[in-house]
């Protein structure tokens, strides 16, 4: 498994889009953007076709701040 950050936008409102930063652990950046959006569904209630994935890069173990993410990876000990 990897650390990735996932940036995009999801509709808060029929208006308005916030923007979000996210820390998963996955196998590759498909399954990253894949977690992200069940994590955002489940969260926010948000459909899939109201989030917009701007982008996704990998973390260094010294970049990740999200704990769960640390304790997934290891990289916390």
């Amino acid at each position: 498994m990897k650390a990735f950050e996932v940036k995009g936008l999801f509709m808060m409102s029929p208006r308005r889009w916030q923007p979000f930063a996210l820390e998963v652990a996955s196998a590759d950046e498909k399954a990253a953007v894949e977690k992200t959006m069940a994590l955002m569904g489940s969260r926010h209630k948000v459909k899939r076709k109201f989030i917009k994935i701007e982008g996704v890069r990998p973390l260094k173990p010294e970049e990740i701040t999200d704990h769960a993410v640390k304790h997934l990876l290891g990289a916390g000990k």
